[in-house]
């Protein structure tokens, strides 16, 4: 099935060559020049992914982020200056998956977007589709969690997260494994987005947060009692 990417930004040039890319890679391309247009087209259409420039005009890329977020967990990647780190990290609080920095390269921008389109967390047996610990139960088929019977919603990057912690339970991770599994070889973030990240899937597990141990200097631990 063809996946179906949203490109949200204003400067004509840099929208078209991201998606003669996308196109070129099998996909569809929906084209948005400001925020409005970006929300209007989320809600008519099924949407596999979003590519959010931040700065537009009429409604910025943190208000659309923040109003999808509200109603979805699509995964996001935000456009954003290299010397904007802060804007990144409130990209991350916002609800974005991933960030690829202005200038980039097409290129760069579609492996990103296919690392979020196919999920990087290990293959389980055909027949377990689900992961359970104390209060916390993922279904690994419809990208789904529960909380004492609560759904929660994570993002695409939340989820993996949590995934490939629960597959390893009880041993600690690097964060150099977890970068590798998550966010792939070309990662070129620092320490502060995966604390971003990691602090919203706390904030979202509530007192299941606890189970996920920080490990100092080594890294972090799904701990499940015996």
């Amino acid at each position: 099935m063809k996946k179906t990417i949203l490109i949200v930004e204003d400067e004509h040039i840099l929208r078209e060559i991201s998606k003669d890319y996308f196109l070129d890679a099998g996909c569809d391309v929906l084209e948005a020049r400001d925020g409005t247009e970006a929300i209007d087209l989320f809600e008519n259409f099924s949407v596999d992914l979003i590519i959010l420039d931040i700065m537009m005009p009429k409604l910025d890329g943190w208000s659309v982020c923040k109003r999808i977020r509200e109603k979805s967990v699509v995964p996001i990647i935000i456009l954003t200056a290299r010397s904007d780190e802060e804007d990144t990290l409130l990209g991350f609080e916002l609800g974005a998956d991933d960030y690829v920095t202005k200038p980039y390269s097409p290129r760069v921008l579609l492996a990103r977007a296919k690392r979020l389109l196919t999920s990087h967390s290990p293959t389980p047996n055909k027949n377990e589709h689900t992961l359970t610990s104390q209060h916390i139960e993922v279904n690994l088929q419809s990208h789904s969690v529960k909380v004492d019977g609560k759904q929660i919603a994570l993002t695409h990057t939340e989820f993996e997260i949590l995934t490939y912690l629960m597959m390893n339970k009880n041993i600690v991770i690097t964060r150099e494994q977890l970068i590798n599994q998550v966010w792939g070889y070309e990662y070129d973030g620092d320490d502060r987005t995966i604390n971003t990240h990691m602090r919203n899937l706390r904030n979202k597990l509530g007192t299941s947060a606890k189970q996920i141990k920080t490990m100092v200097r080594a890294g972090y631990k799904f701990e499940e009692k015996s």
